[in-house]
């Protein structure tokens, strides 16, 4: 696109972004990442949730986790969305406190949890026999109509 004379947009960088993860290429991800900042084309939150959820699914939690932390500072504010992508690879971590503390933190900062989030969190802990966490959980879920009969 660059040789033709068309700028890549945000669009375009975003989808690339997703593309690269999908074929596991993480780091050439991570240096388009950055060339898309240096090139002056500003990050939005759903270019955020296609990064952090590539750095969760290929087991860069930590990375993941300090992209997340570094939204707020730099004025994005993360939605159910990106709440829910980390909340996910913190359990396929193993991380099942760190994501319960998460999901309270979703909560206190006026980002709801939807059905998704609730899933996530509760699969885990039923995977991990915290069964009487979970059943709270699920208990919580159908108290806010979240769980369709």
């Amino acid at each position: 696109m660059h040789d033709r004379g068309q700028p890549a947009d945000i669009v375009t960088y975003s989808s690339l972004l997703d593309a690269l993860f999908n074929i596991k290429q993480h780091d050439k991800a991570l240096i388009l990442f950055k060339e898309m900042k240096e090139s002056g084309i500003d990050p939005d939150i759903y270019t955020y949730n296609i990064l952090i959820d590539g750095l969760c699914k290929s087991g860069r939690i930590k990375k993941a986790e300090e992209i997340f932390q570094d939204l707020s500072i730099k004025g994005y504010r993360p939605n159910v969305r990106t709440y829910t992508i980390m909340i996910n690879g913190l359990c396929k971590e193993g991380l099942l406190h760190e994501a319960l503390a998460l999901m309270t933190k979703m909560e206190d900062s006026g980002c709801l949890p939807d059905a998704v989030t609730y899933e996530t969190i509760i699969c885990a802990l039923f995977e991990n026999g915290e069964n009487d966490k979970a059943e709270k959980l699920l208990c919580e879920m159908i108290s806010r109509g979240l769980l369709q009969g």
